[in-house]
């Protein structure tokens, strides 16, 4: 028999990943926009891109659905799993393809900016696309100064946790024998 992709242990951490990656969402939610409207840092994200590093890309973009989902409804916005479920679905692509094609030649920390800049400018794109305002790619300048900056933060604290959560304690979640 095959091995299963999901098993209790490994569901039982995405389901705590998940809900840091929401908790982490509704702090900021009450946080003002950060030098534009609806700008925020991108904590959350911290969550699935750890998912990413120790599992894969399915569980990575699980917990950006569940997420995007609860915390539009957890809001009470849910015009915004448009932006936030293309954006996150996006760089999380991005930073699949790159850890897992490109990594170690680039960092966790460059992934992480490239995949934040590329949520800004999804989110942004979609936004004119909606509202037909082509005046807000005028923030596009903003918004990938934005992405590089909580990129590079994310990236240096997903770094940190990865490197300071023993691999043991990786190799009994993940179940696998090595760990990106």
């Amino acid at each position: 028999m095959g091995e299963k992709l999901f098993n209790a242990k490994k569901l039982a951490v995405l389901g705590v990943l998940t809900a840091l990656s929401l908790i982490a969402f509704l702090i900021e939610n009450l946080l003002p926009p950060m030098i534009i409207p609806g700008a925020k840092p991108g904590l959350a994200n911290a969550f699935s891109f750890t998912a990413l590093i120790i599992y894969s890309p399915v569980e990575a973009f699980i917990i950006v659905a569940a997420r995007t989902l609860l915390g539009a409804m957890f809001t009470g916005n849910i015009s915004a799993v448009m932006y936030s479920f293309t954006g996150g679905v996006v760089s999380m692509a991005a930073s699949s393809l790159l850890l897992y094609c490109v990594h170690p030649k680039i960092s966790v920390i460059c992934v992480s900016v490239i995949a934040a800049v590329l949520h800004n400018v999804t989110q942004n794109i979609v936004f004119v696309a909606v509202y037909s305002t082509p005046a807000a790619y005028s923030y596009m300048p903003y918004l990938i100064l934005l992405g590089v900056l909580s990129g590079a933060f994310i990236g240096a604290a997903v770094t940190v946790i990865v490197k300071r959560i023993p691999t043991s304690a990786f190799l009994r979640l993940t179940g696998s024998k090595n760990i990106k």
